[in-house]
C-alpha cells in the first residue's frame, strides 16, 4: 500500500499556526538575550514584511530567511551554541548508559532505532525546554503511530550506500550509536552548512565523532532541513546516488516529503500539530516513515 503523505498543496507552510510558532521562537530569543528596544522593533518589522510579501516552499526556508536577519540585527552568530554543547555532554552520559544495553538487546538495531528516535526531542527550536529521559522512557513502551522499521532495517542490509541526514545537536551522539550498531561499511552523515537553531554543523559533529562511523560532509545551506535546490552541489550529487537515505526531524521532513522519494524512510517525533494532522497521528508520535510503502 502506497500511503497518501504528500502534501502537494505545500499548505502546511502556508497555515498561520506555523508563523505563530516562529513569531514565538523569535520572542523566546529576545528574552534569553535581553534583546528590547530597536533591535527588537527592527526585527518584528522585518519578521512582517518578511511574512507577507515573501513565498517560501517550506517553514524552515522562511526560517533560514528570518534567521539571517536575526544574526545581522543582534550580532549573535550562533544563538544555540551553549545549548548545542550542553545538548552534547548530555547526550554522551545517556550513550554510556545505554550502549551496553544495546549491545546485550535480544533486538539491538530495535533498541538503537528508538533511541535515536528518542534523541529527536533534544531540539530548542520547538521548545524552551524537553525531557529526554521521559522520551526515552516513552520510546521503549509505545507502538510507533507509523512503523516501517522492519523495511528499514531490510534496505539496510541491501544498500550499497546510505546517506543520513542529521538534526539536532545531542540527537547526533544516539545516531552515531544507531550507525554503530548498524555498522554499515558506506554511510555518508550530513549535517548543516552553518548555524541554524540548535541543529548540527560540522563543528558539533566533530565533537561527537560521527566521523568516526561515517563520512561527515555539510549540505552547503544553513536553514534548519534539508533544501536540495539550495544545497552544494556536492550534497546534491550523493543524494542523487545514494541507495538508501535516512532522514531525521521534523525539519528534514518538511524539506523533503515533497519529493515523494521511496529511498528516504523519515525518523522523527511529530512536534505540532499542524504536521500530526497531514500524517494522520498524535502530536507526540514516533514516527518511521517511507511514503511508498
Amino acid at each position: 500500500m502506497i500511503m497518501d503523505t504528500t502534501i502537494t498543496d505545500r499548505a502546511v507552510f502556508n497555515d498561520l499556526r506555523c508563523k505563530d510558532c516562529l513569531l514565538r521562537s523569535y520572542h523566546a530569543l529576545f528574552r534569553k538575550f535581553n534583546i528590547t528596544g530597536k533591535v527588537r522593533n527592527e526585527f518584528l518589522n522585518a519578521f512582517d514584511e518578511i511574512a507577507k510579501t515573501q513565498h517560501f516552499g517550506s517553514t524552515p526556508e522562511m526560517q533560514h530567511k528570518l534567521n539571517g536577519v536575526f544574526r545581522t540585527l543582534s550580532g549573535i552568530a550562533d544563538a544555540f551554541e551553549a545549548e548545542k554543547a550542553e545538548s552534547n555532554r548530555v547526550a554522551e552520559m545517556l550513550y554510556e548508559t545505554w550502549q551496553p544495553r544495546v549491545t546485550e538487546a535480544p533486538d539491538p538495531f530495535s533498541m538503537a532505532l528508538r533511541l535515536s528516535i528518542a534523541g529527536n526531542i533534544m531540539d530548542y527550536g520547538a521548545a524552551d525546554s524537553f525531557d529526554i529521559h521521559k522520551t526515552i522512557e516513552n520510546v521503549m513502551n509505545v507502538s510507533f503511530a507509523i512503523d516501517h522499521s522492519a523495511k528499514l532495517k531490510q534496505k539496510l542490509q541491501r544498500a550499497a550506500s546510505v546517506l543520513y541526514l542529521g538534526d539536532n545537536a545531542g540527537e547526533i551522539v544516539f545516531d552515531r550509536l544507531l550507525l554503530e550498531t548498524v555498522a554499515h561499511p558506506n554511510v555518508t552523515f550530513t549535517v548543516r552548512g552553518g548555524p541554524a537553531l540548535n541543529d548540527v554543523t560540522l563543528k558539533e559533529a566533530e565533537e561527537t565523532g560521527i566521523h568516526r562511523v561515517a563520512k561527515v560532509i555539510d549540505s552547503g545551506f544553513d536553514a534548519p532541513s534539508t533544501i536540495l535546490k539550495k544545497s552544494s552541489h556536492e550534497f546534491r550529487d550523493i543524494f542523487r546516488s545514494a541507495d538508501l537515505i535516512i532522514s531525521k526531524g521534523q525539519g528534514n521532513l518538511e524539506g523533503l516529503i515533497d519529493e515523494n522519494d521511496p529511498r528516504i524512510f523519515f525518523l522523527l517525533m511529530i512536534k505540532c500539530d499542524v504536521m500530526a494532522e497531514k500524517l494522520e497521528v498524535n502530536k507526540g508520535s514516533f514516527i518511521v516513515l517511507n511514503q511508498r510503502i
